[in-house]
């Protein structure tokens, strides 16, 4: 079977549960197509190699089409390179001490003090291809299956706006709505940010009582955040079947 998608949610460093993940799908043909949905890094040990796995070694490795979408954390890593935003930076739960870490080879135990808050704090440790790459992200992808973005969709005049009327493009990574995923109705939508954990609990989880599954509501919004480089796992959703694989 072709024509298939495979969507896959926030990674955020973890690279065995992205390699555990993919040699659990099924075989891949040149019709078939990997969305990943943004945040790559950040949280976990190894940022550095899970950009490097998705830029360079999976379109060599695998026949399906590759689409790299946005996430917010690689949003913000420019806006701190732009402007500079400590806000983003200094929370140890946004996890940008393990990203530093990982592009400068620290241990992933090392201290990181004073003496390298110059370099953190204005993402200087970021190679220029890297950060350019980061640029040319888009926000969402749309095929016959679905919408993909990162965090959901924006909101005007009573309904809910498709990515190419929302003129701000940053609700795209950002949003966080309960009525996003509890009123949505239209075409299916996919997206990460959002750990299913924190989403209202419902029959509608792919298992009904593992709360920190992958979700949907509505038949119409599917969640696949399930919280992995942050002690969780790698999820993916399969279309049209909806078969889910896990990396746990």
């Amino acid at each position: 079977m072709s024509d298939r998608t495979f969507a896959i949610g926030d990674i955020h460093g973890d690279l065995e549960a992205l390699n555990t993940l993919l040699s659990r799908l099924p075989e891949l043909d040149s019709k078939d197509t990997i969305v990943f949905l943004g945040d790559y890094i950040d949280s976990g040990p190894e940022s550095a190699a899970v950009v490097e796995l998705i830029r360079h070694e999976l379109p060599k490795r695998l026949k399906a089409k590759i689409v790299v979408l946005r996430g917010n954390h690689e949003d913000a890593w420019l806006k701190v390179i732009d402007e500079g935003w400590p806000g983003f930076v200094m929370p140890p739960g946004n996890g940008t001490r393990e990203t530093f870490r990982s592009y400068v080879g620290m241990p992933r135990d090392a201290e990181v003090g004073p003496k390298h808050y110059n370099t953190l704090f204005e993402g200087e440790f970021f190679p220029e291809d890297v950060v350019e790459w980061m640029r040319s992200l888009p926000y969402f992808y749309e095929d016959q299956h679905a919408i993909y973005v990162h965090a959901g969709l924006a909101y005007e005049d009573g309904r809910w706006l498709h990515p190419e009327e929302t003129e701000d493009k940053q609700i795209l990574l950002w949003q966080r709505k309960q009525e996003f995923f509890l009123e949505y109705d239209g075409k299916s939508v996919v997206c990460g940010h959002t750990g299913t954990n924190t989403l209202p609990q419902t029959a509608d989880q792919y298992t009904p009582d593992d709360a920190n599954d992958v979700y949907w509501a509505g038949r119409s919004v599917y969640a696949v955040d399930t919280l992995c480089g942050k002690g969780g796992f790698l999820s993916a959703i399969e279309f049209p079947s909806r078969q889910v694989y896990e990396s746990r």
